[in-house]
């Protein structure tokens, strides 16, 4: 397997290349023994008798309500059946596998109680590219992409709806097709399955990697208005950037001067006797602070979502 999951140090490269490429991916030994020593805290509280929010109990207002051993299975699979409520056009299936990884992996951290085998058969699904069928509006904010996430789980427990090889089948028979057993939801593992921001994450991680290409475009096309219009590169300097040090603007200044380097255009001007020009227009002369904004915007968007 190509990308194993820690929950710890998935990179951005990884998730693209199992988001796009279709990269195969499984669970880290190390991920494994931490949802195990999670899963049997879990099993102790029920062992004992003891009351916990979300294993054996119900949710929001319901908190005080107890729920009696033989219903706490049931009690998952009502959850993700109540939450699977999204409207709205479905995901892409890159951002469908974006958001399936993404969930995989918090869970693979091993803080959530639940068993090693439901990320397993989460990977499954990805190596088989068993899509489940995700509306893309009926996130909750803060409180977590509830709908989304529920209609990834529905499938997981062979429900929903579900892309297999270009046909939308019902959840049972996608995973059926695909040889993988649905999942048989235990204590919490409902809860697990949609309490997170994976939605939101997997969109963001893709829009990052589509930004990243624009910004650079954006320094190209600036270089060739620069070019065609003789303008001076003095303006990027790398001592006018360290000046007023912002990472985004040094990035894009040095792109600015390393690619009209050499130019025969450039020159023709320096050559150019009476140029009344004393210095370039702003929409020349300012583009590292403009495009260095962006930059800047864009690295906070990336160190956030690196977290998540």
């Amino acid at each position: 397997m190509s990308v194993l999951l820690t929950g710890n140090d998935l990179t951005f490269t990884q998730l693209y290349a199992v988001a796009m490429r279709a990269e195969a991916v499984g669970l880290a030994p190390p991920a494994v023994d931490r949802m195990n020593a999670s899963r049997a805290v879990v099993e102790r509280v029920l062992a004992s008798g003891g009351v916990a929010y979300g294993i054996n109990t119900g949710f929001g207002k319901l908190a005080s309500v107890r729920i009696s051993p033989e219903q706490v299975r049931q009690l998952q699979v009502n959850l993700v059946r109540s939450h699977a409520s999204g409207v709205g056009e479905p995901l892409s299936e890159t951002e469908t596998r974006a958001m399936m990884l993404l969930r995989a992996n918090a869970l693979a951290k091993g803080l959530s109680g639940i068993r090693p085998h439901v990320v397993e058969t989460l990977c499954q699904m990805l190596n088989a590219k068993v899509h489940p069928v995700i509306p893309s509006q009926g996130s909750v904010g803060a409180s977590g992409d509830l709908a989304p996430l529920a209609h990834l789980a529905h499938v997981l427990i062979g429900e929903g709806h579900a892309l297999y090889r270009g046909e939308s089948l019902p959840g049972s028979e996608a995973m059926k097709r695909a040889g993988i057993t649905p999942v048989a939801l235990e204590a919490k593992e409902g809860l697990s399955l949609l309490n997170g921001t994976q939605g939101m994450l997997a969109l963001l991680s893709l829009a990052l990697r589509q930004a990243d290409t624009l910004v650079d475009t954006a320094d190209v096309a600036a270089s060739l208005s620069l070019d065609a219009l003789r303008g001076s590169p003095g303006a990027f300097d790398a001592r006018i950037m360290h000046a007023r040090a912002y990472p985004g603007a040094a990035t894009t200044a040095r792109n600015l001067a390393h690619l009209n380097e050499g130019s025969q255009i450039r020159e023709s001007h320096r050559a150019m006797e009476k140029d009344p020009r004393v210095q370039d227009a702003y929409s020349l002369r300012c583009t590292p602070q403009v495009h260095g904004a962006v930059r800047d915007a864009l690295a906070q968007a990336r160190e956030t979502a690196a977290v998540e």
